[in-house]
């Protein structure tokens, strides 16, 4: 199984000179079997140049999973060129929506209707495919398998593990570890706790021993503790999970939209020091950071 990160950024792409090595597009994560199949996880901008790149290899047929319809998740999927192109297929992938009632297959004509876009999905001309998952499935593409789980976030999101060639992933789309929300002197406080403690246990049974997890790191320790609630995790919290749930690797994604490459440099080495001697593995995510597992 190979990898190749595509967008890594979280919130909004920021291209430029201050981004270069990091990378400034959004979410998108490129996962193909060693002999054939080709799956992507996520549609933030970092798809288009994937699809640039499709289209010029030929390849007819792709899989996308969508972790949740935040625009930094959807954003480059009116850019994705095999859309266009007939003789194409593309199957869309993921949750509902369930405040208005709709499953996957809203996403793009929500996306591209008048006076939004000036190509309607109707008006797409690759043979596409939407289904709507629900918690706990599996997807079974011939090449690799693909279970979605529940995790934790404002929206409606998907981890997504992926079982390929002997070897598994689990990417968490956008997620903020579960935690008590009353004090110990709330009635609520026991209940809420055993709830909590099932939904994070749910999460390191599915991802044990995973040969590689990708996890939603927007913050740092400091900033986690004022914007909890916002539905993302700290680089402490996502190397805990890691060492928790004994992945092979763990790479570190969703980089806040104000990081320049100076920045994360600096972070990277803070944790480096911090994690020294723990035994977890872990990258930071770099437009075009290529694994193979």
């Amino acid at each position: 199984m190979r990898i190749r990160f595509r967008g890594t950024r979280g919130s909004l792409p920021v291209p430029g000179p201050k981004t270069v090595r990091y990378g400034g597009n959004t979410t998108c994560i490129e996962v193909r079997g060693d002999h054939g199949g080709l799956l992507i996880l996520d549609a933030g901008t970092g798809i288009r140049g994937l699809g640039r790149e499709l289209v010029a290899e030929g390849v007819a047929s792709c899989d996308v999973f969508i972790t949740h319809l935040h625009w930094d998740h959807i954003s480059g999927l009116p850019f994705f060129l095999p859309l266009f192109l007939p003789g194409r297929r593309v199957a869309i992938y993921g949750p509902a929506d369930p405040l208005n009632m709709t499953g996957i297959e809203a996403v793009l004509d929500r996306q591209m209707e008048y006076p939004f876009f000036p190509v309607r999905a109707a008006e797409l001309s690759a043979d596409l495919e939407c289904r709507t998952l629900a918690d706990g499935e599996t997807v079974d593409l011939g090449f690799a398998r693909v279970s979605p789980l529940l995790m934790n976030h404002p929206a409606p999101n998907f981890g997504y593990l992926v079982q390929c060639d002997g070897k598994s992933m689990f990417f968490t789309g956008d997620h903020e570890p579960f935690v008590n929300i009353y004090s110990p002197e709330d009635r609520d406080f026991e209940m809420y706790a055993s709830l909590v403690e099932q939904r994070n246990r749910a999460i390191l049974d599915r991802l044990r021993g995973v040969d590689l997890l990708v996890v939603d790191a927007q913050y740092t320790s400091e900033e986690f503790a004022v914007k909890r609630g916002w539905g993302h995790g700290s680089m402490d919290s996502a190397l805990e999970m890691a060492r928790d749930a004994g992945a092979g690797l763990v790479v570190l994604t969703h980089h806040d939209m104000e990081r320049t490459d100076e920045d994360l440099d600096e972070l990277e080495a803070r944790l480096r020091a911090k994690w020294k001697g723990s035994g977890v593995r872990f990258e930071l995510a770099r437009e075009g950071l290529e694994l193979e597992l």
